[in-house]
């Protein structure tokens, strides 16, 4: 207990302290689901971002994965203009690597993969909460996935996630 209330004033004088915005920097953040790691993400333009993250799969599997995401953020559907402590949708398209550590079944037509790494393709669509008086983002996304090799695989990711903005 004492260890998490630590890290939560940590965080709360980290968010108070810096003036800068989300939008901001880079930001480095948590994602948990599925998968679950390290995030990071590099706004280009007012609504454009790249994202990327190193995790690791928590399901029957458990599988190292990475993958990279050009993002699209539409400021206009809950609020105008780019904003901090505001509400942005946003979807895009990416690609990830997944490594397995041992062979494994596909759920839904029991063959047998003995080929330990897959490429696949990233839809995300998600929402996010900017921080209107600390660089930090909160996020909620789900990602429709196609995995092309070695073998053809539809999946899905899911995960929601927090991001600190260094200036």
């Amino acid at each position: 207990m004492r260890t998490k209330t630590i890290w939560l004033t940590a965080l709360v004088v980290l968010a108070t302290v810096s003036g800068a915005r989300a939008v901001d920097g880079l930001g480095v953040g948590l994602i948990l689901g599925e998968p679950s790691g390290i995030s990071i993400k590099k706004w280009i333009t007012n609504d454009r971002a790249f994202d990327a993250a190193a995790a690791w799969s928590m399901s029957e599997h458990e599988r190292f994965q990475f993958h990279a995401d050009y993002l699209i953020h539409t400021f206009g559907w809950f609020n105008p203009g780019v904003q901090p402590g505001k509400l942005p949708f946003y979807y895009g398209i990416g690609g990830r690597i997944r490594l397995a550590n041992d062979n494994y079944r596909y759920w839904h037509d029991e063959r047998y993969h003995s080929d330990r790494t897959s490429i696949g393709v990233r839809v995300p669509f998600g929402i996010e909460y900017l921080a209107a008086s600390a660089p930090l983002e909160f996020f909620l996304e789900i990602v429709p996935v196609l995995d092309l090799a070695p073998d053809t695989h539809v999946g899905v990711n899911g995960a929601i996630g927090f991001r600190y903005y260094f200036r």
